[in-house]
């Protein structure tokens, strides 16, 4: 097998990396938006000793799973990599991924894992958009325009998302199936008031230019909608234009801010922010409980799916009028209000002062008292202990990052010996990694997936363990 060489090949399976994949003699061959039982002819990108990577260059026979995206930008944009799949098979090759993980890397035998739970509808389902600004994407064709006619002014604005693992090029987005129709309305109004008056936008590679970042949030229960322009620079005049700008086409906003940061890092977020409009924040509800979410706060991204899984981990955690709980990476402390009605007190970790400071407020506006949270990183909290482990925990429930948790960390759970722990994880991999560890005192109870972003590769996994 030769770079640029040729092939024909049929789909056999999507790998847990969202790839496609194929065998052709000795090798494994990765292909990019590919689904099961296509028949492509593709070309060999690269070669390596034990695998391939092509690209589509046409397809033969479509397999029995593909359907037509809606998206225009599927191929170009990373946001919806399996838009081309039929959800119902999504959600089996998600279900597959968490089994195949738990087996492979859990030593788990026949891991019975229950169906995904998915959306009714799998478009328009995120609370939370990060739009970027930077030099526009251009497909050859669109180039070799320009090389003929050369730039016209503004051509290379770009507002919208990243290209796949291209930090420096941004794919110029008009129309998105990933939030609503407001916030493409909202993208559209933001681009044109920066063409017309010819606004920078930052360079990762220079270090220099004005616009960086365009975030919306948007509540799916009290329908209320926050603009949050980051930018490298306080503007305070040109700030006011835009802010008049943007209420008058979409007047249904009822926050607009403006996040300030000079760093170089691309990450969304404001050293300083000033409130142009409106109280500076949304309100989300989950059920009976309310949440606060200002322009830097962390909240579920899947507000719909949300409120299934934290349901899920509460019915999992069958707890009793008397039971102390442990959150674990307790975030702004959105599962420990959620369980403090059911026990008697709820203690959070979590490592991040800000995310603290937001759980006392969570807490606070819904009149809920048995919850503590402390901050601190949570391998020095539990191993050094205090007087806040005076009640060991009767249910241990964790939400940690990726990485998973840390090996010092599962021996004091261990140690500790919680009857129950809920385990959430939005990494199959390292979940079933730290469920070998707890296996040796703990028997799997249940397993259950949640999609919470649809037509990509990612999974959340509830996994329910008993003591043994």
């Amino acid at each position: 097998m030769e770079r640029n060489q040729e092939l024909r090949l049929t789909i056999e399976t999507v790998a847990s990396d969202g790839r496609s994949l194929a065998r052709m003699d000795r090798h494994v061959v990765f292909v990019e938006g590919g689904a099961v039982g296509d028949v492509l002819d593709v070309r060999i990108r690269r070669v390596r000793r034990r695998f391939a990577e092509a690209e589509i260059l046409a397809i033969v026979r479509p397999g029995p799973d593909r359907v037509a995206p809606r998206c225009p930008y599927v191929g170009s944009c990373g946001g919806c990599q399996w838009q081309h799949i039929a959800y119902q098979a999504q959600l089996e090759l998600k279900r597959q991924h968490v089994s195949d993980a738990l087996e492979r890397i859990g030593g788990v035998e026949h891991p019975e894992v229950l169906p995904v739970v998915g959306m009714r509808d799998p478009f328009y389902y995120r609370n939370k958009m990060e739009f970027s600004f930077g030099d526009r994407w251009m497909d050859r064709q669109e180039l070799e325009r320009l090389r003929e006619e050369g730039p016209a002014s503004g051509e290379r604005f770009a507002l919208g998302l990243h290209i796949p693992q291209r930090f420096d090029k941004v794919l110029d987005v008009h129309e998105c199936w990933l939030q609503s129709a407001q916030s493409t309305a909202i993208v559209n109004v933001v681009r044109a008031f920066a063409r017309e008056r010819a606004l920078s936008v930052y360079s990762t590679l220079r270090h220099e230019g004005y616009l960086r970042n365009l975030v919306i949030r948007q509540s799916r229960n009290t329908a209320e909608l926050m603009v949050n322009l980051v930018t490298s620079e306080d503007r305070p005049a040109l700030m006011a234009e835009f802010c008049t700008a943007v209420l008058r086409a979409v007047p249904e906003i009822t926050t607009v801010v403006n996040n300030i940061t000079a760093r170089k890092s691309q990450v969304a977020v404001g050293d300083e922010e000033r409130v142009l409009h409106g109280p500076g924040f949304i309100t989300e509800h989950l059920g009976q409980w309310r949440f606060r979410i200002s322009a830097n706060s962390f909240f579920q991204t899947n507000t719909a799916q949300t409120e299934l899984l934290y349901e899920e981990v509460r019915r999992s955690a069958q707890l009793a009028p008397g039971d102390t709980v442990y959150d674990l990476y307790s975030g702004t402390g959105t599962i420990a209000i959620v369980l403090s009605r059911d026990a008697r007190s709820v203690i959070g970790i979590e490592s991040a002062p800000t995310a603290v400071v937001d759980a006392h407020r969570n807490a606070s506006l819904n009149g809920v008292t048995n919850c503590t949270f402390l901050e601190g990183d949570l391998k020095e909290r539990l191993t050094r202990g205090g007087s806040w482990m005076t009640d060991r925990p009767d249910v241990v429930v964790m939400d940690p990052p990726r990485a998973g948790v840390h090996e010092k960390v599962l021996a004091e759970i261990e140690r500790i010996g919680p009857r129950r722990i809920v385990y959430v994880s939005c990494n199959p991999a390292t979940q079933a990694r730290d469920l070998q560890i707890l296996s040796r005192s703990y028997r799997i109870e249940r397993l259950q997936p949640f999609d919470m972003f649809p037509h990509t590769r990612h999974v959340e996994n509830i996994a329910t363990l008993q003591k043994a």
